[in-house]
């Protein structure tokens, strides 16, 4: 039957595909794809697959057996729903999918299936699968953002806009170079998700990590087929079973909640700067309220956001699977399987989510030159306290301006007009020192530096 049958009609209750309903940014995305109960099913049965060519090609099986297996594992011979609830026998899908597995293949060849492996081997790799093949994707949208964010940066480099710090204007920045910064977070992301997927490994130790079984096969160097296990699959030979030694997934756990928290910090930016009293960034295309026909919700931000809320407490349950005891564990490999999974669909959605936000922004520098107003002067206050002070001393300049600063906002007065009432600066060029757009220090030069990374 195939893997993704619909719930029967008038049965609520009954198992039907995650269609993403309670995941708006997971529909039609490619990790929802590449992550779903049938990519698994076919991550797992390419790793089965592989071990019995891995054997073939050692001279531990025929390679009609090797053929034989292959043809047979055809996912969609297998009704997905069935292994899941007979999962529950052995407490891993694995156990099920051996069982029908061989009988597809048949009594000849059907010895050869699974052979010498424990299902941890098998849902290890298939994991590790799963992982590359999302990732790929994942790195794709990634290329994508920090492209639109480059021209972003290239094109605002000059620019001008307040400098917020805990929420207040500090002093000018530009728009060039808060964009050469998100772009830089994705570059890291990008690079930290390139390191891990080019170094996942296959998973094949036997019971205990000691591949004994597979001396009983036949193998006079055991040690050897890991390594021919790995190249049929495409993935990296282990330097030993890590049943219980799980960097490969602490490692990709950490890079993928990683790739969450810095497009997170896109979105953050995004959602303060598109409030409606700020409005200096806008969504190319907002989402509707069921309410407001007036608004236009920033709802790739709001996307990208949850799903950088969500990933650390991920992370956190894969980390804690690392103290697992033994040689293989009761509970914490066991515990690893959906939260490494939602990460991977966090990662890609965000992903793809801040392509399309960083391609589709809007930038409205009209908005930003005007609000560098809205201190009445003070938002260059570090600038003049420099230059002040030499002249009149730091004490008296720090008076000055903090008089002048209360007499602006009590006064709705500039701080350059109150300032060119003092007739100990009547010789200096108030015009030039108050002017924000000429306070943006080495703004530039570091977003050209930034955009030299690739």
């Amino acid at each position: 039957m195939a893997a993704d049958r619909p719930a029967p009609a008038g049965d609520p209750g009954a198992a039907a595909p995650d269609a993403g309903l309670l995941a708006p940014g997971r529909a039609g995305s490619p990790a929802a794809a590449t992550t779903s109960d049938l990519a698994y099913l076919r991550a797992l049965l390419d790793a089965e697959t592989a071990l019995t060519r891995a054997q073939a090609a050692l001279g531990l099986a025929p390679a009609a057996a090797a053929d034989a297996v292959t043809r047979a594992a055809d996912a969609a011979r297998f009704d997905v729903h069935s292994l899941a609830e007979r999962a529950r026998g052995g407490g891993n899908p694995v156990i099920p999918l051996v069982a029908d597995l061989t009988a597809a293949v048949g009594t000849e060849y059907g010895p050869h299936v699974h052979r010498g492996a424990t299902s941890q081997d098998i849902m290890d790799t298939a994991t590790m699968l799963v992982a590359v093949r999302t990732l790929e994707p994942v790195l794709a949208d990634l290329g994508r953002t920090e492209r639109a964010l480059g021209r972003l940066a290239a094109r605002h480099r000059d620019t001008v806009m307040p400098g917020r710090t805990l929420t207040q204007h500090a002093v000018p920045t530009t728009f060039g170079l808060k964009a050469a910064g998100w772009r830089s977070l994705v570059l890291d992301a990008r690079d930290r998700l390139t390191r891990v997927r080019d170094s996942l490994p296959a998973q094949l130790g036997g019971a205990a990590g000691t591949l004994a079984a597979f001396s009983m096969y036949g193998a006079e160097d055991a040690t050897a087929l890991p390594a021919a296990y790995a190249r049929e699959l495409g993935l990296v030979a282990p330097a030993l079973p890590w049943h219980t030694l799980r960097t490969p997934v602490a490692d990709l756990a950490g890079a993928l909640a990683f790739t969450a928290g810095a497009l997170g910090k896109i979105a953050a930016d995004v959602l303060t700067l598109s409030r409606t009293e700020i409005a200096e960034l806008a969504e190319g295309s907002g989402g509707g309220s069921s309410a407001m026909p007036h608004k236009a919700n920033p709802v790739r931000s709001t996307l990208i956001a949850a799903a950088a809320r969500r990933a650390p407490q991920l992370a956190a349950t894969l980390y804690g699977s690392l103290a697992a005891e033994d040689e293989r564990p009761a509970g914490a490999w066991h515990a690893e399987w959906e939260p490494l999974r939602d990460l991977l669909r966090l990662a890609g959605d965000a992903a793809r989510d801040a392509a399309e936000l960083a391609e589709g922004l809007r930038v409205d520098t009209a908005a930003m030159r005007a609000h560098l107003g809205l201190t009445h002067g003070l938002i260059v206050s570090e600038r003049l306290s420099a230059e002040l002070a030499p002249r009149l001393g730091r004490a008296r300049a720090r008076t000055l301006l903090t008089e002048l600063a209360r007499r602006s906002a009590a006064e709705g007065r500039t701080l350059g007009e109150l300032l060119a009432e003092e007739t100990e600066l009547k010789d200096i060029d108030l015009a030039d020192l108050t002017d924000p757009v000429r306070y943006t220090g080495s703004a530039g030069a570091l977003t050209d530096r930034a955009l030299e990374r690739r």
